[in-house]
């Protein structure tokens, strides 16, 4: 009885972890966003390093990895990019390579839960 409940619990936590938002699709207005975005110049300035995926599922993991989807229903989150860097809610630097993708201000991590 033990390892059954021990089993669906690993199950659940293993599961809720999966979901991490990485599928994203820009909105036109910022009431409709869940998250507000500032592409900034320079990579030092960043709250996360984005690298474009060419892959859904590539987009696994809150690692920086991002896919945008043609409609909103198939997003976890939305964006929208705004002019001024003190709009923003999270700071962004697009990265040429995969391996540079990643988060430089963990405090920012649950915006993309």
């Amino acid at each position: 009885m033990k390892k059954t409940i021990l089993f669906t619990f690993s199950i659940i936590l293993f599961l809720s972890f999966q979901g991490k938002a990485q599928k994203l699709y820009t909105v036109d207005y910022e009431s409709q966003a869940d998250v507000k975005v500032f592409v900034v110049d320079y990579e030092s300035q960043c709250d996360l390093k984005v690298y474009k995926v060419k892959y859904e599922s590539q987009a696994k993991g809150n690692e920086g990895k991002w896919f945008f989807v043609d409609y909103e229903s198939q997003a976890d989150k939305t964006l929208f990019f705004v002019d001024y860097e003190s709009q923003a809610d999270l700071k962004i630097y697009f990265v040429d390579y995969e391996s540079q993708a990643g988060w430089k201000n963990n405090a920012k991590k649950h915006l993309l839960f």
